[in-house]
């Protein structure tokens, strides 16, 4: 089989002739030297023996904030990004961490309610049209991988872009018991934008398509999924399947109480699960809570992957190989693979699954 073939199979539960091994390179690969990310992503899992499962680079389209001024500051180990309206200005404060060299959020723009206003007219005015580069890109990766763009207009649901990028999540359960109508209108708003990417994905030659959606109950609990997450993935699933197209959730946390809700709500695959301390629950538990039509993509979890030794990581691959027989599955390190893991380990995997 094709690298690509393999893992639309594994996806789909059709026969495969080996499990698909397919590491997740973030922010490994963003602290590589030049001369090893310099061809990309596609000629370097290949050079490791992986099948390329390249997640969520593009999006079939592109987003134009109509009457937004976004303008930065700049300073050693902290930024800016403000965003300027009509209606009133937003700021965004970032982080520099000195151990990861990576840039956090730190302070989210929406200080009280008022501000989702801001937040509504933004949506609001924003302007959404077709983009071809992502199908060139898919076009180009062939049946060398699979290459799986992004749908939502902020590459995951309304709700959660709320807490993770505009609120925060404190800020946000208070507003959730002070004043719930306006953050739903809010949402409503921005899910009458969000909703329309559907349709440019539906237009795509893409098979596959991935939100970032972070799930974990570390900042939601099952009702707010249920109340304000699920019927936001149903529709994209339910229009990505009118045209046989396939919907991947990232969800790299804490899972356990949320499988059953997530199932429901129609996607094809989890990708990212992972076991403690990333996540909380291991693939043969998830496994067990799910219907046999979810795939799940994952399981090398990430610390445990950067300190693990040779003899460790045969055994835990062993024991994944051995669990998911008879289930939809593609063997990845788990969520953002640490700078510190050595080449040689991706290569070991890829040994493994071919000698299966």
């Amino acid at each position: 089989m094709t690298p690509k073939q393999r893992l639309l199979a594994a996806i789909q539960g059709k026969p495969i002739d080996r499990v698909p091994w397919s590491p997740f390179l973030a922010y490994w690969w963003e602290s590589q030297p030049q001369e090893r990310t310099i061809g990309g992503q596609l000629p370097y899992m290949e050079s490791v023996g992986a099948d390329p499962l390249l997640r969520g680079f593009r999006s079939p389209w592109k987003q134009n904030y109509k009457g937004v001024n976004i303008r930065y500051e700049n300073h050693p180990t902290r930024r800016y990004e403000i965003w300027e309206t009509p209606v009133g200005t937003l700021k965004f404060g970032y982080h520099l961490s000195s151990v990861g060299n990576t840039w956090f959020l730190v302070e989210h723009p929406v200080e009280d309610v008022e501000d989702l206003k801001i937040v509504q007219w933004i949506y609001e005015h924003l302007e959404l049209e077709a983009d071809g580069a992502a199908d060139e890109e898919h076009r180009q990766t062939g049946e060398r991988g699979l290459y799986v763009p992004l749908i939502g207009s902020e590459m995951k649901t309304c709700f959660q872009s709320l807490l993770e990028k505009w609120v925060g999540t404190e800020n946000l359960v208070y507003f959730l018991m002070d004043e719930p109508e306006m953050v739903e209108e809010c949402l409503a708003t921005m899910r009458y934008a969000s909703d329309k990417t559907a349709a440019f994905c539906r237009s795509s030659n893409a098979e596959a398509f991935l939100f970032w959606e972070d799930t974990s109950t570390t900042n939601i609990n099952p009702s707010m999924f249920e109340q304000y997450i699920a019927p936001e993935i149903s529709y994209w699933a339910s229009e990505l399947h009118k045209d046989g197209k396939l919907l991947l959730h990232h969800a790299c946390g804490s899972l356990k109480a949320l499988l059953p809700l997530m199932a429901q709500t129609g996607i094809d695959a989890i990708e990212s699960i992972s076991p403690p301390p990333t996540g909380n629950i291991d693939i043969a538990d998830a496994f067990a809570l799910l219907s046999e039509n979810v795939a799940l993509i994952g399981g090398i979890e990430p610390v445990f992957f950067q300190d693990c030794t040779e003899e460790q990581l045969v055994e835990r691959v062993k024991y994944l190989l051995n669990v998911t027989k008879g289930r939809r599955y593609i063997l990845a390190n788990s969520d953002s693979c640490p700078p510190a893991v050595e080449e040689w380990k991706f290569r070991l995997v890829s040994e493994l699954v071919k000698s299966r």
